[in-house]
């Protein structure tokens, strides 16, 4: 039976004009979360590569601490879609503030058992939880701002500056861990991320007024609490999402390794942040553009053109060769996350939109979880670099399932009218 939600014309309509940067952060309200949530999605740019250089210096086994690193990430890749579904139905306060404690606690755990040289399956142990709190405060930046632009044309400049923050912290996060692990102590990495955290979070947690509204209208309940995983689409952007996350664990073990094996591991955070810094460049390039291709063949061209990077990655032998080649992949996955983040705003109704986008978020975690254990592995057993032919499999195979699934990135109409955001009504399909 059709059931129709009817909202509140939208506050503070942005003009007609084009879209554009300027006009985005001129939005009401808008730096009351961006400044926060900045600081506090600083710490996952940290988490991973924080891990392998604190588990590598106590074990001396890249695969080991790959390992360790992938059990936070695979536990990050399954809790996180959950805090986004109870953040969605619950508020983005009452999810947030336990995960920041729970996540500080944890993560200052595993680094005394590191520290201590306790055997593998304690870090283990400690790394579960320190991955399944990771606050997903990119995901509900991304939900308050499809708040404040409900239908609007500048949602799609809000998915590019949202990327560039997303590659902005992974300039800064890389480069501060390897100075905090190399010149500092190997655990100050995780004891600065662990900090950020605690402060970050709750700073973020302290502005309800932006959040996006829990209602408990038994009309929009249906859509409320279904799973955004059960939208086909969602599901296909899951698949090339893990891709995405293969290249940032096959980069973030594979370029610590080499930078080792030539005796220079300060170069690590550098070549990283060179990767970061094109994804940064590419993203603020998408949100400038006007675009008149639809996001379906926008994604599978930048997919294609990342697929064809990575696979160059393994043969460069050389400091510049191989920040050319990570400067040039991360140009290309930028559009690609942008075009899948824009993709869920036509797929997922709002009500769901805080878990859909954590599945995503999750998904790279979990490729990115899997790629540094796979290419950890590679770095011990095989040559120095081998690591990098990671990201290679993992973005081709991704490519395939685009490609065959695109159809299922189109919106699906049905009878049924559920509100896309104030204002605005669009039809979607549920299952």
């Amino acid at each position: 039976m059709a059931s129709t939600v009817t909202t509140e014309p939208a506050e503070n309509p942005p003009p007609s004009s084009r879209p554009g940067y300027g006009q985005l952060l001129r939005t009401r309200g808008a730096w009351t979360f961006l400044l926060p949530g900045f600081a506090a999605r600083q710490p996952f740019a940290m988490l991973t590569l924080s891990i392998v250089l604190l588990v590598q210096h106590t074990t001396g086994s890249y695969g080991a601490a790959g390992a360790v690193a992938a059990a936070t990430g695979v536990s990050m890749a399954l809790f996180a879609p959950y805090g986004g579904r109870l953040a969605d139905r619950y508020g983005q306060r009452a999810v947030l503030v336990p995960g920041v404690l729970v996540h500080t606690l944890a993560g200052l755990t595993l680094t005394a058992l590191a520290l201590a040289h306790a055997p593998l399956w304690a870090l283990f142990l400690a790394a579960v939880p320190t991955g399944a709190s990771v606050p997903q405060v990119g995901p509900m930046v991304r939900a308050r701002w499809g708040v404040k632009l409900q239908g609007s044309p500048l949602m799609t400049t809000a998915a590019a500056f949202e990327s560039v923050t997303d590659e902005l912290t992974f300039v800064f996060g890389p480069l501060l861990a390897t100075a905090l692990c190399t010149a500092v102590a190997p655990a100050a990495g995780l004891f600065t991320e662990a900090a950020l955290t605690l402060v970050g979070g709750l700073l973020f947690a302290a502005q309800k007024s932006t959040q996006p509204p829990v209602s408990a209208d038994s009309g929009h309940a249906r859509v409320r609490h279904a799973s955004a995983l059960r939208v086909p689409g969602v599901r296909v952007l899951v698949v090339t999402f893990l891709g995405i996350g293969s290249v940032f664990g096959g980069m973030q073990v594979s370029l610590a390794a080499f930078t080792e094996s030539i005796g220079e591991p300060g170069l690590n955070g550098v070549l990283y942040g060179v990767f970061a810094a094109g994804n940064m460049l590419s993203g603020i390039a998408c949100g400038a553009i006007a675009w008149k291709a639809a996001p379906q063949k926008r994604i599978v061209i930048g997919y294609a053109a990342l697929a064809l990077a990575a696979s160059a990655l393994w043969t460069a032998h050389s400091v510049l060769l191989l920040a050319a080649l990570g400067l040039l992949v991360g140009m290309c996955i930028a559009p690609s996350l942008i075009t899948g983040y824009t993709l869920v705003e036509n797929l997922v109704p709002a009500g769901a939109r805080t878990e859909a986008f954590t599945w995503l978020t999750g998904a790279v975690a979990l490729g990115q979880a899997a790629a540094v254990t796979v290419a950890g592995q590679l770095e011990d057993r095989l040559w120095d670099g081998a690591g990098f032919l990671v990201p290679m499999a993992g973005t081709v195979l991704a490519l395939l399932t685009l490609v065959t699934l695109r159809s299922r990135l189109a919106p699906r109409h049905a009878n049924r009218t559920v509100a896309r955001g104030v204002g605005h009504r669009v039809p979607v399909t549920v299952d």
